[in-house]
């Protein structure tokens, strides 16, 4: 069951939305409603889901919906139409106390203005939130100071919001969500204000912490890098309309329509290409123990490759022989892969993007393992068929 499902939610803006409401399911557009009825379409019909431990990016330009979508989610702002579900629960049909206590126990939103207090001190302000809760002074203090850690910011908890620069400021901001050790984060377009320097630490920060929380994350950018680089998946707005739902290398390769093609355009694609996309399946490998020198020239000869993978028992990736050396292996009378295997070979995981691909595999005689979690062979990555890809994806676009 997914974390947070939005199923045909709707915001209009203004004291008498249904008959805007009605104009906008009969397909009139936002500009025609709000000329017609003098209300602002917030949110048009938005659908899609958020799976535990993900990453979700919504994205668009200024008016495009999406802090509004965000605000619907936690009905800081009412939804005109549709539902909501948090964990199965639908969250529009929550009476004001049940509202509360599930935003108290499940939610922890993280703002573009920091909204510090400014006349308490950093740990004061991390704490605010368990605060509220009722949480005892000193466990609320202990775990106002593991948050604080979390984001570095241990030895500031004695300062005031002034004395931080605007990173660090926002890292408190997180800190108070996180000291609440929410289920979902809410994060409206939560490092547009830094300075781009800052704001990229701040992006490796959160990935960082991801792989330590694995928290449910709603991400607000208005910024298609951003979104690209945090987003696991990204849902693009337009007009309060969802147009595309995908993951970054689906947005950039197989774009909805026509705006999202221009919307992406100039993105860099080697950013978002990574080993597993451009990768191909080996076309053959070796075993150690049960291949000799004799039987891995065959292999290699039949697939017209001069080198090959050898796998050990495990079939977890040993090294790699070249034909060469299973030639003169051969010369010398046989023996053992095992003797010849070379294994300061260079591997890459699946998710390693083109851009480092590129780099590594420039001088590299030997074809890049690719290596999947459980430390097994997922496929190789060539010369030839990394640059084909890379060619292949920017005339996609």
């Amino acid at each position: 069951m997914a974390k947070i499902e939005v199923e045909n939610l709707y915001k209009i803006f203004g004291p008498h939305p249904a008959k805007a409401l009605r104009l906008l399911r009969e397909g009139r557009t936002k500009r025609e409603i709000m000329e017609a009825t003098g209300h602002g379409v917030g949110v048009n019909d938005a659908s899609f889901s958020v799976e535990e431990g993900e990453i979700v990016v919504v994205m668009g330009l200024s008016g495009s919906g999406k802090s509004t979508l965000v605000r619907c989610i936690n009905r800081l702002i009412e939804p005109t139409s549709g539902t909501v579900r948090i964990d199965g629960t639908d969250v529009t049909a929550l009476a004001p106390d049940e509202l509360r206590r599930l935003r108290l126990a499940k939610l922890g939103m993280v703002f573009q203005n920091f909204a510090l207090f400014p006349h308490r001190t950093v740990v004061q302000n991390t704490e605010y939130g368990l605060e509220i809760q009722g949480v005892d002074p000193s466990a609320r203090r202990a775990k106002a100071m593991e948050a604080l850690e979390l984001v570095g910011l241990k030895g500031w908890e004695d300062s005031h919001p002034k004395q931080l620069s605007g990173g660090m400021q926002q890292r408190v901001g997180l800190a108070r969500a996180l000291a609440l050790d929410p289920d979902i984060l809410l994060m409206d377009e939560a490092f547009s204000a830094l300075d781009p320097l800052i704001r990229r630490d701040m992006q490796d920060e959160l990935i960082n912490l991801q792989e330590q929380m694995q928290k449910t994350i709603l991400f607000i950018s208005h910024d298609l890098d951003e979104a690209l680089k945090l987003g696991q998946r990204i849902v693009l707005m337009k007009d309060g309309a969802i147009v595309q739902v995908g993951t970054p290398e689906e947005i950039l390769t197989s774009p909805a329509d026509d705006y999202v093609a221009r919307f992406v355009e100039d993105v860099d694609i080697t950013k978002v290409l990574t080993a597993e996309s451009v990768m191909k399946k080996a076309e053959t490998v070796a075993y150690l123990g049960t291949d000799g020198p004799k039987a891995a020239m065959r292999k290699m000869r039949t697939s017209g490759i001069s080198s090959i993978f050898a796998l050990d028992k495990t079939h977890h990736v040993a090294g790699i022989v070249t034909a060469d050396d299973c030639a003169a292996l051969i010369e010398a009378g046989g023996g053992e892969l095992a003797s010849i295997l070379r294994t300061d070979i260079t591997t890459v995981t699946l998710d390693t993007p083109a851009t480092e691909l590129i780099a590594l595999i420039h001088d590299l005689p030997y074809p890049l393992a690719v290596i999947g979690g459980t430390g097994k062979l997922q496929g190789v990555i060539v010369r030839g068929t990394l640059l084909g890809a890379i060619a292949g994806r920017g005339l996609a676009q």
